[in-house]
């Protein structure tokens, strides 16, 4: 092992390696260690750097020799002339330091992906707390109001698998930004629209799922182009934490901005900050790492070093040919992230749009009251994701596979909220109701973990395109949930039935995600 040092530059060690001076029968421990110009080009010193902690740097400058020690017997010999840092030698070395990947430019990306998936969230859950007083104003019954709920579903299930396609073809930064625009202006418009007529309010909240579509598929996409595979369960970690806190602003502040401006309140609010979240993004970002002009050489190479298969992934994805979509088909890892994907949207819409309603109905709750109800669950699935996202990267890097990974994961996104949601059933007070779904809806955003980071790895050249065809399937399954739980609640009466159907559809999913799933690269190319 040789690294190659110049003048006057540096050498990180990220597992804050101890230095050890040795001078005659002295051995000075020091966190720096700064060598003049020796008279002599011949002459050289010698150190000895053993593995310990304490230090972070070592600067050279002059011409000078050093022996790095791994191990007390092996010593390895290292001639310095030039000075730079390469990502081999952060590649053997453990993950870059929590303040390197917290200032990093990825980590930036990642958070501006936060705030967008947060912010779409918002604007779907508007709907769900505006629902309440529209349809007590208008005499909805639950099955027609429902119906309006899902008009956001129907928009979505137009765009993912083209929002996918162009996605992998021109990257996510101007397919995030359009849709960001486009959901935003349809929100702020939503109002008006309500007291046009019932088919505009359709239209403008169909159109929201339209432009919403893409979002998801942009986030995988991105992560996969800015995120080394060790670092990508934190990184969808960090987005679905904001794609879940959206979930809360949206319930806390809505019933706020209303009793403040009425019903237009939280949809101008909402669609005029998406407005200046673009701005920020298409001057801040880059679809890929190597168009960024403020990252860093060294973290450039580290991404693409640390990325085995980016070069062919990236001449893959901008051929524009068009994605073989029955060979995808074929394959049961593929059906494996499908049903997860159509499992998740139906209790994730299912819950987002009717918890409002059931705090409101069952235990006879005013709207604000119910709003925050129902916006605790949410708190909880934006903290653990994040806990999700950390241990996954945590047992990789120890050694657990990745198919094994995933397969904990899921089951513990699936399993918790399948027994979590039987126990609500139980439940006869509202704050007892609330604790119940905080576990359930806290406990599935384990599943980002499993279904949602796999189509990156069976797939990463057809990522946001096999993304697109997993929501279309969610967004159908989400339109049942969404629209059968009205007609079932008055056929039967009350929620319970179709919370108990959920729950069991929850623990099956589970039980088809453990047998078919992988987390390797799957050969597309082959049949069977």
């Amino acid at each position: 092992m040789c690294y190659s040092l110049s003048l006057q530059s540096s050498i990180d060690f990220h597992n804050r390696s101890s230095i050890k001076k040795i001078h005659g029968d002295r051995a000075i421990l020091t966190s720096n260690l700064k060598f003049p110009v020796l008279a002599k080009r011949d002459r050289r010193r010698r150190l000895l750097l053993c593995r310990g902690r304490g230090v972070g740097s070592l600067r050279f400058c002059g011409d000078t020799a050093v022996d790095l020690c791994g191990l007390p017997r092996h010593r390895l010999r290292v001639d310095c002339s030039d000075a730079r840092r390469t990502p081999q030698d952060t590649a053997a070395s453990e993950q870059p330091s929590f303040s390197e990947f917290i200032t990093s430019e990825r980590v930036k990306v990642v958070a501006m992906l936060a705030l967008a998936l947060a912010l779409c969230n918002a604007d779907r859950v508007v709907m769900s707390v505006a629902i309440v007083p529209l349809s007590l104003s208008r005499g909805w019954s639950k099955s027609f109001s429902g119906i309006v709920q899902s008009s956001f579903l129907w928009g979505y299930l137009i765009s993912p698998i083209a929002g996918g396609t162009l996605v992998d073809r021109y990257g996510g930064k101007v397919i995030m930004a359009w849709g960001v625009a486009l959901w935003s202006l349809a929100t702020f418009l939503t109002p008006w629209a309500a007291d046009t007529s019932l088919w505009a309010l359709l239209a403008a909240r169909a159109m929201v799922g339209v432009a919403e579509g893409v979002a998801l598929p942009c986030m995988n996409n991105m992560v996969a182009r800015w995120f080394p595979p060790t670092e990508r369960s934190r990184a969808v970690g960090i987005a679905m934490a904001g794609f879940q806190l959206g979930n809360v602003v949206g319930l806390m502040l809505s019933p706020i901005l209303m009793s403040q401006g009425g019903i237009y309140g939280p949809f101008v609010i909402f669609g005029l900050s998406g407005f200046l979240w673009m701005l920020v993004w298409l001057s801040a970002t880059s679809s890929t790492p190597d168009r960024h002009p403020q990252i860093t050489k060294f973290e450039l190479e580290y991404i693409m070093h640390k990325q085995q298969t980016s070069t062919k992934e990236n001449k893959r994805n901008t051929t524009g040919v068009i994605p073989p979509f029955r060979r995808l088909l074929s394959k049961m890892p593929t059906w494996a992230v499908i049903v997860g994907n159509a499992m998740h949207s139906w209790g994730f819409f299912v819950l987002l749009s009717w918890m409002p309603i059931y705090f409101n109905s069952v235990y006879h709750v005013n709207l604000k009251q119910a709003a925050w109800f129902s916006a605790v669950p949410w708190s909880m699935m934006a903290f653990t994701g994040y806990i999700a996202g950390f241990w996954s990267d945590l047992l990789i890097r120890r050694g657990t596979s990745i198919t094994l990974t995933r397969k904990i994961m899921q089951s513990i996104g699936f399993i918790g909220p399948g027994i979590a949601l039987i126990g609500l059933t139980t439940a006869k007070r509202p704050l007892i109701a609330s604790a119940w779904l905080s576990l359930a809806v806290g406990l599935k955003s384990f599943s980002h973990l499993g279904f949602l980071i796999n189509l990156q790895e069976i797939a990463p050249e057809y990522s946001g395109v096999l993304h697109g065809m997993c929501l279309t399937a969610g967004t159908f399954a989400a339109i049942v949930g969404t629209v059968g739980a009205g007609f079932f609640v008055e056929l039967l009466g009350s929620f319970q039935g179709f919370i108990l159907l959920t729950a069991i559809l929850y623990l099956l999913s589970a039980l088809f995600y453990n047998i078919y799933s992988t987390g390797e690269r799957v050969n597309f190319d082959a049949t069977g």
